[in-house]
């Protein structure tokens, strides 16, 4: 249902180009909207009006007009004054009321849809007939994201993202928690997973210059079936909780991309306490001191190219040979063997997943 606010910013509107004083009522005759400083009540001649078969009247020197929402009655619209030219404009703006009664209701029917359609609460019959009666296309190539910020909803994040994403008609803007703006969005004229990240990080920094911070925005695989829209917007959910662990500092995160880090996270934690007792014993990773954790990031980040480690930390080449060797010492791992460097790096991954997956144990 259209608010109470936005019948008032549009009569306001109205009443400036028409200069004719109006007052939306609803059909027990209570005020919804008003240009007038002080209104007489007419809700006694507004019911009455409500009983005649009349759709518009002029009861005492004021145009009476009944705007409708698919046959039913929804409110009354008095322009003040009478004559030709004040019915004529009271028409017009009864029309122009009730043409925006349709568009916020197929607004809300096709939000209500995107909704259950990405909660899986549509069977497959009434995805394809309630998608052709909201005149939204069922086999457009579309992708889900989700938009989390670290303010939360509490900056208008969800109209702040309608604005920019637009009303195309192909496009939709919804939520279906309190956390999270969902976006559903066309991408014909985006060929490629790459120019789909593009378009996400452009959105990201919009939204952060709008004053949203900390944006982040996950992106599920396109489908060409709007049965499918779920599946995309399960993929994100996932990779925005991947991304959490595994790729901090990324502002947008495909689930495309994820790799290793998607097989982690669908692992049992008691599996995951198993594996790292196996490979570190009684030691805790996180024990390591500050110094070996950078050696380790950055030989990793050099594949495994001690040269190159060395220079980049600024150490003798021994001094790396040295730091390595009694790693392996500790752990039974060389990283300059290839087998167990993957390993250590599953076990460090692991143990992320691990600390990450305790927060919501309590």
């Amino acid at each position: 249902m259209i608010s109470n606010q936005i019948l008032q910013n549009t009569i306001d509107g109205l009443k400036n180009i028409a200069h004719v004083e109006l007052c939306v009522l609803d059909v027990d005759g209570k005020e919804v909207a008003s240009t007038l400083a002080e209104a007489a009540d007419v809700s006694v001649s507004a019911r009455e009006f409500v009983a005649s078969p009349a759709d518009s009247q002029e009861i005492q020197g004021q145009q009476y007009f009944k705007i409708y929402d698919e046959q039913q009655l929804e409110y009354i619209l008095i322009a003040r004054g009478s004559g030709e030219n004040i019915y004529m404009l009271g028409k017009m703006i009864a029309f122009q009321l009730q043409s925006l009664l349709v568009a916020y209701k197929e607004r809300f029917d096709k939000d209500n849809f995107i909704k259950n359609l990405l909660l899986d609460n549509l069977l497959l019959v009434d995805i394809y007939s309630r998608a052709k009666k909201l005149h939204i296309q069922s086999d457009s190539p579309r992708v889900t994201m989700i938009m989390e910020s670290d303010n939360g909803r509490d900056a208008g994040a969800l109209e702040l993202t309608r604005t920019h994403i637009g009303s195309t008609g192909d496009d939709f803007v919804t939520e279906v928690d309190e956390d999270n703006v969902i976006i559903v969005k066309d991408v014909s004229s985006l060929d490629t997973p790459q120019e789909i990240s593009k378009f996400a990080a452009g959105l990201a920094s919009e939204l952060e210059k709008e004053g949203l911070k900390g944006v982040r925005i996950a992106v599920g695989t396109t489908v060409k079936e709007i049965k499918e829209v779920s599946r995309s917007y399960k993929e994100a959910k996932m990779a925005l909780d991947v991304g959490k662990i595994f790729f901090e500092g990324r502002k947008v995160i495909s689930y495309g991309e994820l790799g290793i880090g998607r097989l982690i996270y669908q692992l049992p934690i008691p599996l995951c306490k198993m594996f790292i007792k196996e490979i570190f014993g009684g030691k805790n990773p996180d024990d390591f001191d500050e110094e070996t954790l950078v050696t380790i990031d950055k030989f990793f980040e050099n594949n495994l190219n001690v040269s190159e480690t060395s220079r980049q930390l600024f150490i003798h080449r021994n001094t790396l040979v040295y730091r390595l060797d009694k790693l392996q010492k500790s752990t039974g791992l060389d990283l300059r063997v290839f087998e167990d460097a993957i390993t250590f790096k599953i076990a460090l991954m692991v143990v992320k997943y691990m600390k990450y997956m305790e927060k919501f144990e309590y």
